[in-house]
């Protein structure tokens, strides 16, 4: 398998962290024993069965890149079989990989090789789901400024882009980049994208007047201004588009609500936006829906019936090519929302596709094979059973 693919570059961690040192540091220390125990009585031949517990996409690539420099620096081989190429859907159990070689060359690995698979492969699932949900509008992963540092930040970049063109190839837009450019390459771009923060405008003193600034300083890129600091997301938006009409009338302006979850977008409160849904979507009030649902197509921030508010307010004043960039809480189920309410998004940022329960993203390593004999503890029989039909297939599932 050429995990690498055809975009994106070797993640610049995948040689880090492989010094014995570092490794007998970061393993639990059962491995350690373990290694000590297997080095004195004989070393074996085994086969490690890697698996999640929930459905996932396989993003198997940094671990995968990890194992390889590890064994290099250990001056050993390990016979890797990747059971779902990257971007394929995993169903529950399903081993993602199986690990063939020394015993003592892997059991210290464990640790470190689940932390590098489970996360990535739920938050590219998370990511594939939601470019699914609203396949006719692009995604902008802005995951950063929630990672816990940089190995995080550039796996959830990782993530994104895998979960992204499994759902490209079914149809769907996905994400077209990122916010910073450190892990922009996984998107296939030599950059981050984005404008600018809220500290901006008020650092400018009003919308129209950090737009003019960030204009005159980046003149040749397109303009996207956020609309909410000062609660004001349609009068300052129409502002905008009135004081710069050719980057209106030629699609390179922008509006982005991030509108706070404590108050309604301008002009909105529950009455009025329930009014603006029954003009544009009058379908996605008419069922059964949960107070998470209702939120998200009505409530406050940026809902729905603000998306649609907006583009109305809009297209009435004569700016239909000005386009609308969303962001605030796009998980899977607010897009699912937005997709029933036929929201008219343009662009979503989002870095929502981070795991939102982490103990969904624990991946499990389990011995199935000692020098060849089938052997592994009761109640993991299944593994066993995908390890004996593997070999009957003559290494293929």
């Amino acid at each position: 398998m050429n995990v690498l693919g055809s975009r994106g570059e070797a993640s610049p961690s995948a040689a880090e962290d492989v010094a014995d040192r570092v490794i007998s540091a970061r393993a639990d220390s059962y491995f350690n024993r373990t290694k000590a125990v297997v080095h004195r009585f004989g070393d074996a031949r085994v086969t490690y069965a890697v698996f999640l517990r929930r459905p996932v996409i396989s993003a198997p690539r940094l671990m995968l890149e990890w194992l390889h420099a590890v064994a290099a620096s250990r001056g050993t081989a390990f016979q890797i079989e990747v059971m779902h190429e990257e971007g394929q859907w995993v169903g529950a159990g399903d081993p993602l990989v199986y690990i063939h070689g020394s015993f003592e060359n892997l059991v210290d690995l464990e640790t470190m090789l689940l932390q590098k698979l489970g996360a990535a492969c739920v938050a590219a699932h998370n990511a594939y789901q939601m470019c699914l949900e609203l396949p006719q509008t692009a995604f902008l992963a802005m995951e950063a400024r929630h990672c816990a540092g940089a190995e995080m930040q550039d796996m959830m970049a990782y993530a994104a882009s895998v979960g992204s063109r499994a759902a490209q190839a079914e149809g769907a837009k996905g994400f077209i980049g990122n916010a910073n450019d450190a892990t922009a390459h996984w998107f296939g771009a030599p950059k981050g994208y984005g404008t600018m923060p809220h500290a901006l405008i008020g650092y400018a003193g009003s919308t129209v007047r950090a737009a003019e600034m960030f204009h005159e300083t980046f003149p040749n890129e397109n303009l996207t201004v956020l609309v909410d600091y000062f609660g004001r997301e349609v009068s300052d938006g129409l502002a905008v588009a009135r004081r710069f009409p050719e980057l209106a009338a030629s699609g390179r302006l922008a509006m982005r609500l991030d509108t706070h979850g404590g108050r309604f977008l301008e002009g909105l409160d529950p009455a009025e936006s329930y009014a603006v849904l029954e003009r544009h979507a009058p379908q996605a009030t008419r069922r059964y829906r949960s107070e998470t649902e209702l939120r998200h197509l009505t409530g406050t921030g940026v809902s729905a019936a603000a998306v649609w508010r907006m583009r109305e307010a809009l297209d009435e004043a004569g700016f239909p090519k000005v386009r609308i960039v969303a962001s605030s809480g796009f998980g899977v189920t607010k897009c699912r929302v937005m997709a029933e309410a036929k929201a008219p998004i343009d662009v979503v940022g989002t870095g929502s596709f981070i795991p939102n329960t982490w103990s969904e993203t624990y991946a499990t390593a389990d011995i199935v094979a000692y020098d060849g004999v089938p052997r592994v503890k009761i109640g993991r029989e299944f593994l066993l059973k995908r390890g004996e039909e593997r070999r009957r297939n003559g290494g293929q599932l």
